[in-house]
């Protein structure tokens, strides 16, 4: 055996000698492989080593960069800092423990690391653990078991604060093989949670809206397999929340709270709560095709508009979060650390013994300072208009925790209100509110201080009660109301196509802004967004990187109906008079693939020629049959006639878009019923390519 041959023969290790050669410590992160059964049951193949490379060269503030960089799917999917933002929020306090089955990657190891005391986790796969262990590797509070959780799970301690199944209990059946696999899988998981403790599910809903909407079944990768009730099988089962519950209550399970992360569990920027849902107008985020393609059969944002006016939220949201014991104080989450690191924040919307509570709170020391500057950014605002009747909704930092919190102000933010304006057609009502929401602005103009995002949809309006309840883009500089305004109506447009409908010319007219300075304005507005993103890009932009596309589901319709309107074959009967559009008829479901025909055109023996229109359309026709009642009819110009050009014999380029055979059926003995069978190909083809082949024929004869 050749050198190279012996340097490609396979390995076979034992058990043993595979278990010697997986660390047993990473850094800090110390993995057991006492259940492992010596191989990966389940693999992303090469990009697991890619991964595994990349957590070991670079830190998490590199990431988002790499993301770009790579344009995958799989990246994105397991370094995104997103991730992590479905549980950032629960009060996890330092001290608890925590398990997390099916950790993979630690994309959420990674936060529960930085909130709880000890973090046990449980995966199948050791590449993924390393992985885990390799990116949390200066945290000494992880410890990963490596193996199936069955197995593990008996010697799992059972006091954990919390236990986590992210994107894990849809799998229930393949944990566990019970004629009730998921009541079964909650039933072992109960075992393990102390009485006042919680189990944490997140899990696609089965009826989420973006199924409906075109996005593929995210386990199976095909259309409408949840909605169907899984036809073909599969590992995994999601549940509507009626399914879910049902599960919990069988469990014994009484006390339990539900969560609505958006777009949904995977990168959710919302979490919403049956205490505060969704409002009109919020859910615009909504093309989710990252990993793979998907058609677009409607509008989402107008389709949820609607689901959210008639209170049927819960049962079209795109994921579920399940929290069970008692519920947390926190009842809506916004994050905003999709931007430069040190802007990123969550706000959140908390009950407290005082009352509803709005907090925003710094998701790392540097953004830290920009949330402590909300609290001076209020005392200037407030001295900016005080005596102007708009109210500055009032902030309070807590410096022991680190944010900064204000009262839940109560009414309909103004974007609501403006809206509302245009869907009634009430003009007078739009112009009204912008022009009182202008000369709020414009008071204390001259002041060296402006909160450069007063959007419409930071300002709340409540009868005469207006009140600006964020303020976090306060600078100490002084800058004209009208560019203020004009910012936030052009973000007001961008947002939704409906509002284009706007006079935008009349309200640069009342805001006293030329063209030319609107252009400026525009200009400051880009790099505005560049110092708040950092120059990264947004997940759109991102997912428009990877490659996956989005499919009109209309478009595509109307080409489909197009082009076979296109294809259509239609057939002319001369008897003696001519050709004439009342006596032709189309030919049906002659289409035997995607270009070849099969006809059989049945006639009298009152007919004397037959006109064959191939297509409505310039195109390209090959005859590979002309049979009369059994009997060839030769492809000679005596029996064929035709408006295109021969490029061989039974070959015709036509340049027209009403190209046309004729056969002259008199030419041969008829009978009272006589048969012509047509074999052709037919291809559709673009005028300049007809023009192209024409050309070519004339230079050969």
């Amino acid at each position: 055996m050749s050198e190279e041959n012996q340097r490609r023969k396979p390995i076979h290790l034992t058990q043993e000698e595979v278990l010697g050669r997986l660390p047993g410590k990473i850094g800090r992160v110390s993995l057991d492989y006492t259940h492992y059964p010596g191989r990966d049951l389940y693999s992303d193949g090469a990009v697991e080593d890619q991964l595994l490379s990349i957590v070991k060269e670079f830190s998490p503030v590199e990431y988002p960069g790499i993301i770009e960089e790579k344009k995958s799917w799989p990246v994105l999917y397991h370094l995104s800092p997103l991730r992590g933002n479905i549980v950032d929020w629960l009060p996890i306090k330092e001290g608890d423990r925590v398990l997390e089955i099916g950790s993979g990657c630690g994309a959420i190891t990674e936060r529960l690391a930085q909130k709880g005391g000890e973090v046990t986790c449980v995966d199948l796969s050791a590449k993924r653990s390393q992985i885990n262990a390799q990116r949390n590797s200066n945290r000494e509070n992880i410890q990963i078991h490596v193996g199936n959780f069955s197995d593990i799970e008996p010697s799992l301690p059972k006091d954990f604060d919390y236990v986590l199944l992210i994107g894990v209990f849809e799998y229930g059946q393949s944990y566990i093989h019970t004629q009730t696999p998921y009541e079964d899988f909650l039933k072992i998981v109960q075992k393990h949670v102390k009485d006042e403790g919680h189990i944490v599910i997140a899990i696609e809903n089965k009826f989420g809206l973006k199924y409906w909407a075109g996005c593929k079944e995210d386990h199976l990768g095909n259309y409408f397999s949840g909605l169907e009730g899984y036809p073909e099988g599969g590992s995994a089962r999601t549940f509507t929340r009626q399914g879910l519950e049902k599960i919990l209550k069988s469990c014994g399970i009484e006390e339990y709270s539900f969560y609505y992360p958006y777009p949904d569990y995977k990168f959710p920027t919302v979490v919403y709560s049956d205490r505060r849902m969704p409002q009109p107008g919020e859910l615009t985020n909504n093309v989710r095709n990252f990993d793979r393609d998907r058609m677009q059969l409607f509008n989402e944002k107008y389709v949820f508009d609607s689901i959210v006016q008639d209170g049927l939220f819960e049962v079209f949201s795109n994921s579920y979060m399940v929290v069970t014991g008692k519920a947390p104080d926190t009842g809506y989450v916004k994050y905003s650390n999709d931007r430069a690191f040190g802007y990123a924040l969550r706000t959140e919307i908390a009950d407290t013994p005082e009352g509803k509570r709005v907090r925003k709170i710094p998701l790392n020391e540097e953004a830290a300072g920009h949330v402590r500057g909300m609290k001076r950014a209020c005392e200037l605002l407030k001295e900016r208009y005080e005596g102007s009747g708009l109210a500055v909704s009032p902030c309070i930092l807590s410096e022991d925790k680190g944010y900064v919190e204000f009262p839940y102000v109560e009414g309909a933010p103004l974007e609501t209100l403006l809206d509302g304006c245009l869907a009634r057609e009430d003009k007078e009502g739009f112009y009204r509110l912008f022009d009182r929401y202008f000369e709020l602005i414009s008071y204390g103009e001259e002041k060296s201080v402006v909160d450069y995002d007063m959007a419409f949809s930071n300002i709340l309006v409540d009868g005469d009660n207006w009140t600006v309840i964020d303020y976090e883009w306060t600078m100490r500089k002084q800058v004209p109301a009208k560019e203020i305004a004009f910012r936030a109506v052009y973000c007001y447009i961008l947002e939704e196509e409906k509002r284009n409908k706007l006079d935008l010319d009349l309200i640069l007219k009342k805001i006293g802004v030329s063209q030319q300075t609107a252009e400026e304005y525009r200009q400051k507005e880009k790099r505005f967004q560049k110092q708040v993103t950092g120059k990264r890009k947004s997940m759109g932009e991102i997912c428009a990187a990877i490659g996956n596309k989005s499919y009109d589901a209309k478009a595509l319709v109307e080409h489909y109906q197009q082009k076979k309107r296109k294809e259509r074959i239609q057939v002319f009967y001369d008897r003696g008079e001519g050709f004439h559009e009342e006596d032709s008829c189309y030919l049906e479901e002659v289409y035997q693939d995607e270009r070849n025909i099969l006809a059989e055109i049945s006639f009298g023996r009152n007919v004397v020629s037959l006109r064959i229109d191939p297509a409505e359309s310039i195109c390209m026709v090959k005859i590979a049959e002309l049979m009369l009642n059994n009997s060839e009819v030769p492809l000679k110009k005596k029996y064929i006639e035709t408006n295109g050009k021969n490029v061989r014999e039974g070959c015709i380029i036509f340049d027209t878009a009403d190209p046309n055979l004729t056969i002259k059926v008199s030419e041969f003995p008829l009978m009272n019923k006589n048969i012509l069978t047509v074999k052709m190909e037919i291809s559709l083809v673009s005028a300049s390519m007809a023009e192209d082949v024409m050309q070519a024929v004339k230079k050969i004869f």
